[in-house]
């Protein structure tokens, strides 16, 4: 269950985000401005609010009134940008093994990650193994940036526009790798989209914000 109630300034534009969601995926779904690359960020402390609580479960991540304010490599939260930030002098294997090696050992305490076999057999990306990340195609780097965050062993992964670098062909053929870490490794998902039957392939439910507010949430 992730529970979010923030405001946060970013110049003219302020975010004012109260929700609970307890589902398996939840996509943050808008026009573009609406504040929902904003909202992933502040989740996974990039970006600090104003004033307000996010908590994952029972974790605290974040508390104006505790002055509590986790750094992002102690959330325990997987975060897959839209540039997917692969590091272009690394192959594959170093890529996915950069996940596994947090700052601190007591950032993992709980976490369980995924051994590298498992999610390299999981997104198939075993054969990509010794490639350089600048031999990748679109589709594949997003398998790999989504393998390294699961490396992490997070108990939450956020994904920006996971498919919207990919033409619709790609597009149907990635959706079911994301079903699968959603289904095997059970590992909730928060993403961003402003497709809405991408949204609705993924997520059981749709949360919609529009100008930095919240204006509806509905079940899939």
């Amino acid at each position: 269950m992730i529970a979010l109630d923030i405001e946060l300034e970013q110049g003219s534009f302020t975010l004012a985000a109260q929700v609970t969601i307890d589902s398996r995926a939840a996509a943050l779904f808008g026009p573009s401005g609406a504040g929902k690359t904003t909202a992933l960020d502040t989740i996974a402390g990039l970006r600090t609010p104003r004033r307000g609580t996010i908590a994952i479960d029972d974790r605290i991540l974040f508390s104006s009134s505790a002055r509590i304010n986790l750094p992002p490599h102690r959330r325990r939260v997987g975060y897959v940008p839209q540039d997917v930030a692969l590091f272009p002098h690394m192959n594959v294997r170093r890529n996915l093994l950069y996940g596994s090696h947090p700052p601190s050992r007591s950032a993992r305490r709980g976490a369980s990650a995924p051994e590298l076999e498992r999610v390299t057999r999981m997104l198939e990306i075993a054969d990509l193994i010794d490639r350089r990340v600048t031999e990748l195609s679109g589709g594949e780097r997003q398998r790999v940036a989504l393998g390294r965050a699961l490396m992490s062993g997070p108990s939450l992964l956020l994904l920006d526009e996971p498919l919207a670098a990919v033409d619709v062909p790609l597009r149907r053929r990635i959706l079911p790798y994301l079903r699968r870490v959603r289904d095997e490794l059970k590992i909730p998902i928060v993403y961003v989209s402003h497709d809405r039957e991408e949204a609705e392939a993924l997520a059981d439910t749709v949360v919609r914000l529009e100008n930095g507010r919240i204006v509806g949430v509905e079940a899939v």
